[in-house]
């Protein structure tokens, strides 16, 4: 139950500007803990995933601080083997990189960054998690941070932790600087490890490479105007680095809005009933639990399969959803990006896409800005019939009186009458 608690994501209400940086401000710690996640036996041959390992440790917590760090930690490893616990011994593993999100009781949000991989030795043994717990959400640098620890681990345990220690001893970089760590390896001597942060913060947790190499820009539409409109979204894949990615880039598509509902990028095994939740969710599920998925009461919901590139469910209207003419625009660059031979790099393709689904919004809502009528006392008051009378085009409009109900909707016009200085034109 904890677990599910935690990974109900309801994101604090951030106003626009500083939304991007939430979890990134500058000069913050770059993780909480770092925790290793084995799996243990138990008496009926199953095993159970527990923390074994955590740096550092947390002593002189006030009472509600330590009753709000055990629910975490125990949330940690459910989601660190979300798999359950089929798992045998084995000789080979191939390392997977994934994330996932958890909520506090007050709305933030931690980010768990995961290297699940086999640790060095002979014989045969079970994979471990190397699990790195911070509120700042950028995913390229902390693959980085898990490649140094991987390979430390292969040497030994204790050279992980003076790496660790460097890291939570430097301030984290605003976008675009780079942090330089110094750390020390037995019989490579002292290396210089380069850690730079993305210059655009809003897309440094995405990888938009990972939906576009499994979907077809049309099939990403129908999942953009899904999302858009706030339904239920299902992902199925096998690999947990799949299904994190994926579901971080659906997500990435809603910028400048947030998804404000729940979103597990890769929901456990013992927490598959959420699927029945009749609120708005955003979640990642392993193809080996379909059957059982489907055998739940769920309500309607649009269901998308990563490993196939195709929808298994949906509601029927996906098609109709966005106007034909902005819809051709976003297929347009979506295709341009599809034909280029991946010529771009991770950085130019994220900022392409993201370009793409900003101006649909901006040329949708960017209006917004000269509905907003302002009181003497400086606050401002949306007039949202004014607004959706303002557009012109009918299936603009259309879209626009159900996109205006939404929550992530409300959320940002919230923080527009609160900003007092609105900018014509953009959203």
């Amino acid at each position: 139950e904890d677990g599910a608690s935690a990974a109900e994501n309801t994101p604090p209400r951030v106003p626009q500007g500083e939304r991007s940086s939430v979890f990134s401000s500058a000069g913050q710690f770059f993780f909480e803990y770092l925790v290793v996640v084995s799996l243990k036996k138990k008496p009926d041959g199953h095993y159970e995933p527990k923390i074994t390992y955590q740096f550092p440790k947390r002593e002189n917590l006030l009472r509600g601080q330590k009753e709000e760090e055990e629910r975490l930690l125990q949330a940690i490893p459910l989601f660190c083997f979300p798999d359950g616990n089929n798992w045998a011994p084995t000789t080979e593993f191939t390392s997977e990189t994934f994330s996932f999100v958890l909520t506090n009781v007050d709305g933030s949000r931690k980010i768990g960054y995961c290297r699940r991989l086999l640790p060095s030795g002979r014989g045969v043994r079970l994979p471990e998690v190397f699990c790195i717990i911070s509120c700042l959400g950028c995913f390229g640098l902390f693959s980085k941070i898990l490649d140094e620890v991987e390979k430390r681990r292969q040497i030994s345990m204790a050279v992980i932790y003076p790496f660790m220690q460097g890291l939570r001893e430097s301030p984290f970089p605003a976008p675009g600087k780079t942090v330089t760590i110094k750390s020390f390896i037995p019989e490579s001597g002292t290396e210089l490890i380069e850690l730079t942060r993305p210059v655009d913060a809003h897309l440094e947790h995405v990888e938009f490479q990972a939906l576009l190499q499994r979907l077809s820009p049309q099939l990403i539409l129908h999942i953009f105007a899904s999302a858009m409109l706030e339904r239920r979204l299902i992902f199925l894949a096998e690999e947990l680095s799949v299904l994190s990615q994926c579901i971080h880039a659906v997500a990435a598509l809603l910028y400048p809005f947030t998804w404000a509902h729940t979103y597990i990028p890769v929901v456990p095994e013992c927490l598959l009933d959420t699927v029945c939740c009749p609120t708005p969710f955003m979640v990642g599920i392993q193809k080996r639990h379909l059957e059982q998925v489907l055998e739940q009461p769920m309500e309607e919901a649009l269901m998308v399969d990563l490993c196939e590139g195709k929808i298994i469910r949906q509601v029927g209207d996906e098609e109709e959803i966005l106007p034909r003419k902005l819809q051709n625009e976003v297929l347009m660059s979506l295709s341009r990006h599809n034909n280029n031979n991946n010529e771009h790099t991770s950085e130019q393709v994220n900022a392409l896409v993201s370009e793409a689904f900003v101006h649909f919004f901006v040329r949708l809502v960017g209006h917004y800005p000269s509905h907003i009528k302002w009181g003497r006392g400086g606050s401002g008051s949306f007039q949202e019939r004014a607004f959706c009378k303002a557009i012109v085009s009918k299936s603009c409009r259309r879209l626009v009186k159900k996109f205006v109900k939404t929550n992530m909707f409300s959320l940002f016009i919230e923080e527009a009458e609160k900003s007092r200085i609105p900018q014509e034109g953009k959203v």
